[in-house]
């Protein structure tokens, strides 16, 4: 989840984007609050500082408006060696 605030969008497996996508919206609501409490609880799971800074400064402003469904995951087929299905996560603009 760190990665996909850093960056905005992470290409991942199919399996690894359905375990990150519901944990990431929770974060994203929290981060929407943005008084001290949040960012305590946004620090407790994310693993950057900065990260964390971004997300309630940056990325939870953008999404003020909208009520959920922050993320989207689009399907790029598979992945050469083992043939597991690879995906983008990423944030909705």
């Amino acid at each position: 989840m760190t990665e996909l605030f850093r960056h905005d969008r992470i290409k991942t497996t199919e399996a690894k984007a359905k375990a990150v996508q519901p944990e990431a919206e929770k974060l994203i609501t929290i981060a929407k609050r943005g008084d001290v409490q949040a960012r305590r609880q946004l620090a407790a799971v994310l693993t950057d500082p900065d990260v964390t800074k971004r997300l309630v400064d940056e990325v939870a402003p953008r999404f003020k408006a909208r009520p959920s469904g922050y993320t989207r995951v689009l399907h790029l087929g598979v992945r050469a060696g083992d043939g597991a299905p690879v995906v983008l996560l990423a944030l909705v603009e």
